[in-house]
């Protein structure tokens, strides 16, 4: 239902800073649901986060952890600006511990396992498969540095392109359709600064099925990436 508002959201609340010389904000969180839910069908599975990161004046975050989801969402509140808070439908039932004065900083990544065979980077959901990827590809000798973008814009090209210039290799994950993702924008950026190897890995562009065997076709497995990691490193 966020497609209702985008009126509201990209044309006025995003844009207000800057057409009145920085008088005028709009602190505004848009908190919302992304990412395939167990037989929701193609309208309420949809990950929309490369629209929204195309947007001027629009901060993006996508949390991944019980801890991010709080910390990540109070920086959100201070921010300032219209900031666009997708947190993953299968993600609301995860439980985890949470230390209330942990501060986090929009824009920083995490990382969640040091590496040096290749740079893999996700978000959201899609982590706890590249997370399960490299367990398995750590049995096999090769070790991934996998990186929490946590925040879609700004991203962290800082912590992103130093892992892929001292690997040599990027891959990018994504829920999202592949083509025309956000993880196009990871990938082009890491070329042209660091001239890596990339792959990137996301759904084919087709509407997610009801059907659980059509639903499965939309998702992007554990398997399939390190498989890409294994083409990527050899």
């Amino acid at each position: 239902f966020a497609l209702c508002g985008m009126d509201e959201l990209v044309n006025q609340a995003a844009k207000n800073r800057f057409m009145f010389g920085g008088q005028g904000r709009v602190p505004l969180v848009a908190r919302m649901p992304g990412g395939i839910w167990d037989a929701s069908a193609a309208q309420h599975s949809q990950s929309l986060e490369a629209w929204f990161a195309h947007l001027p004046g629009v901060v993006v975050v996508s949390p991944a952890t019980s801890q991010d989801n709080y910390s990540l969402l109070r920086a959100a509140l201070a921010c300032g600006d219209p900031v666009v808070y997708i947190e993953h439908k299968a993600l609301w039932g995860v439980r985890g511990a949470v230390d209330t004065t942990q501060v986090a900083t929009l824009g920083q990544a995490a990382r969640l396992r040091s590496g040096d065979a290749l740079t893999l980077v996700s978000w959201g959901r899609q982590l706890q498969a590249c997370a399960a990827a490299c367990e398995t590809l750590a049995a096999e000798g090769i070790a991934a540095d996998l990186l929490d973008l946590r925040t879609l814009w700004p991203w962290d090209r800082e912590t992103v392109l130093a892992s892929c210039a001292r690997t040599g290799r990027l891959l990018v994950a994504h829920e999202a359709v592949q083509a025309a993702g956000f993880g196009a924008e990871i990938a082009a950026t890491a070329a042209e600064a660091t001239g890596c190897k990339i792959a990137r890995l996301g759904a084919p562009r087709i509407p997610v099925g009801y059907a659980a065997v059509l639903e499965a076709q939309s998702r992007v497995s554990a398997e399939q990436i390190a498989t890409a990691a294994r083409k990527l490193v050899t």
